[in-house]
């Protein structure tokens, strides 16, 4: 129930103990906002990479090839190695259970017209499970099927900005385009998580690719989506393991670095997460060390204003004060002054995280913010903070006789 005199009562103490009670509660506001400068810094990180791969699934690994550095089997250094369809094949039939996605990839630049419109794009010739690696999210029609890939079908799928350089504001679904000389039909539109230039890219049927610009079973690159089920160590094992078998496959010495690359997100995303796990101990061990440092503050706060009031709370107890009146109200009194400075302290971090945010991307820190479970937690904290600040001083006081509390000097 409340009880205005007791509250009248401890702001009274407060306002006798001016500079004791700001000092302390600069402490517990300096913690808290520690906290939320750290925690902030520490999701940002994590927003960074979260938004560098935004267009790319989590559990992608990519498989690239170049030149030979090394000579290997009698073959000489400086061959170019080609990926091909047979090499597609035998990664999705050997890891057949390790793999959720699997795509091929085929890189052209071409020219795409629509009557008196035309423009150059970059186009991917992909496989169907192209669109859930890249996260592409089809707005009209349809994307790219296994029948097209079997019929070797001349289909385009179109990137949003594509279809507004070409048609503006007319309908594309189902129209004709030019693409380097040869009619293809739009059968969807789609857009990017990744921005502009996601936008403006193509695809067609890896398989129509191959026919019509070569003429050929060359591939550039082979997309994979490691199982789900895999967790990080099991899915960089499988990158390693797949990475040696490619390069007995295409004949690369083992040691040839350069020629074939697999780049694994599982690595990726381990590094990060021990990057970040180690950064939220330090937070936990900095926050919590200038926290305990603000809690002894209080409590020795609350040993000197007791102290001062001695003969005070002899009264009370000779006039028939219980012991529990007496904690609850230095427990109180506790909560006021850590509930109060670590909200400030709260207030100022987050203002500070709005302020600066934009300004710490060149550092690798995208959007630095505090969640919702962090505020719960501060509270949480505060509170545990300040019944522990005041219980053991208010259980001394509620101890005094009133015999020895009156002739106190």
């Amino acid at each position: 129930m409340f009880d205005l005199d007791s509250w009248r009562e401890i702001f009274q103490s407060i306002n006798k103990n001016k500079l004791r009670s700001v000092l302390s509660g600069f402490t517990v506001a300096f913690a808290i906002l520690l906290f939320t400068l750290l925690f902030g810094v520490v999701n940002g990180l994590q927003n960074f990479f979260t938004q560098a791969f935004v267009d790319d699934a989590n559990n992608s690994m990519f498989v690239r090839v170049w030149k030979t550095t090394k000579p290997y089997k009698g073959l000489q250094t400086g061959r170019q190695i080609q990926l091909k369809n047979k090499d597609y094949d035998y990664v999705a039939d050997k890891y057949d259970t390790k793999i959720q996605y699997l795509t091929a990839r085929i890189y052209k630049n071409v020219n795409i017209a629509y009557k008196n419109k035309q423009d150059n794009y970059s186009l991917r010739a992909v496989h169907p499970d192209h669109q859930f690696l890249e996260k592409t999210m089809i707005d009209e029609g349809r994307y790219i099927n296994e029948l097209d890939i079997q019929q070797k079908s001349k289909v385009i799928v179109i990137g949003r900005l594509v279809k507004s350089d070409l048609f503006g504001e007319r309908p594309a679904l189902g129209k004709q385009v030019n693409v380097n000389g040869i009619s293809y039909k739009v059968i969807g539109i789609f857009s990017d998580d990744g921005g502009d230039n996601e936008e403006r890219l193509t695809y067609m049927p890896v398989s129509t690719a191959q026919q019509l610009y070569g003429n050929n079973d060359y591939i550039s690159q082979i997309n994979i989506g490691y199982n789900p089920n895999l967790n990080l160590d099991q899915a960089i094992a499988f990158g390693n393991r797949l990475e040696r078998d490619l390069r007995q496959q295409l004949d690369i010495h083992p040691d040839d670095q350069s020629a074939l690359s697999i780049q694994n997100m599982a690595e990726a995303n381990k590094g990060v997460g021990q990057l970040t796990g180690a950064l939220f101990w330090i937070v936990i061990l900095v926050g919590s060390g200038t926290l305990i440092a603000g809690v002894i503050g209080i409590s020795n706060i609350m040993i000197f204003s007791i102290k001062e009031r001695t003969k005070e709370l002899g009264i009370r107890k000779a006039l028939g004060a219980k012991p529990s009146s007496i904690i609850s109200m230095v427990v109180r009194e506790s909560l006021l002054v850590t509930g109060i400075s670590g909200y400030i302290g709260l207030l100022i971090g987050t203002f500070i995280l709005d302020q600066i945010g934009d300004g710490l991307e060149d550092y690798f820190i995208y959007n630095p913010s505090v969640s919702t479970g962090l505020v719960i937690g501060a509270t949480i904290t505060l509170i545990l903070a300040g019944l522990i600040a005041g219980y053991l001083p208010a259980k001394r006081a509620a101890q005094i006789k009133p015999i020895v509390a009156l002739r106190a000097d």
